[in-house]
């Protein structure tokens, strides 16, 4: 599916997923109608109905399958920026153990991190080119300020102890989040699922092709099915994409 489609709101995304469908299906109805004489009519009349059920089957496990995916990634990709909220404000809140210069210093950092979350990383999941390459510089130099610094009392120690941690595994977190957001359906498994919905349109108005009236509903019906099934998966296909995405608003709570 191309990347466009993922971008579009919801809306917009089920009004070109059913007008595809419709075409589809009206050009397989068209030709087949229109092939459905004589001899061709028989031999399409001889399609038992009992196709029809095994058919549906397969396409309603390849649909479950494809769902369960795209979901799991998407509470996958929740979990993570939750997690990476919370160690940034366990980091926040730690640092109000230390030195005023050391706390305030702590808290510019996280407000850069954040900062840059929301205006680079973002939109950088958003289209699938997030790397891993670089590590965030706000992070590693507070990871860095925070080991550095000699602490007299042995709550300060404690704290700086409880920070590191907390910084690493923010650290991590957003590297899962970045993996996470390359995650999608790749074209064998959307062809597939296409593939079988195009099968069993056509079985369908093989077995209706003496009765157009029949033929139209079931395959409306039918492509009506498809198109919301389609429309489900490809809008939580990509966690960090279009109206249905997770969004940064847990890590911008931490600096407001």
């Amino acid at each position: 599916m191309s990347d466009w489609v993922y971008h579009l709101p919801v809306g917009w995304m089920s009004t070109v997923v059913l007008a595809i469908t419709a075409l589809i299906t009206w050009l397989i109805y068209a030709t087949v109608m229109t092939l459905a004489v004589q001899q061709r009519a028989r031999a399409f009349k001889g399609v038992t109905p009992a196709l029809l059920s095994p058919l549906g089957i397969v396409f309603g496990l390849l649909v479950a399958f494809l769902s369960a995916q795209v979901w799991n990634d998407a509470q996958r990709a929740a979990s993570e920026v939750s997690r990476e909220a919370s160690a940034l404000r366990t980091v926040d809140l730690l640092a109000s153990s230390f030195p005023k210069d050391l706390q305030t210093r702590l808290h510019t950092l996280l407000r850069e991190y954040v900062t840059q979350a929301v205006q680079e990383e973002w939109p950088a999941m958003a289209g699938q080119g997030a790397t891993l390459a670089l590590a965030p510089a706000p992070l590693t130099e507070a990871l860095r300020l925070s080991l550095a610094t000699v602490f007299d009392t042995e709550g300060q120690r404690v704290a700086q102890r409880e920070i590191a941690a907390a910084l690493e595994q923010a650290l991590d977190a957003r590297r899962q989040r970045i993996i996470i957001s390359r995650s999608s359906i790749n074209w064998v498994k959307w062809a597939g699922l296409i593939g079988v919905a195009v099968v069993n349109l056509l079985a369908i108005a093989f077995v209706h092709c003496d009765n157009k009236a029949a033929a139209v509903t079931a395959m409306g019906l039918f492509a009506t099915a498809a198109a919301i099934s389609v429309v489900l998966i490809a809008s939580h296909a990509r966690p960090f994409t279009g109206q249905i995405s997770v969004g940064p608003g847990l890590l911008q709570e931490i600096i407001r």
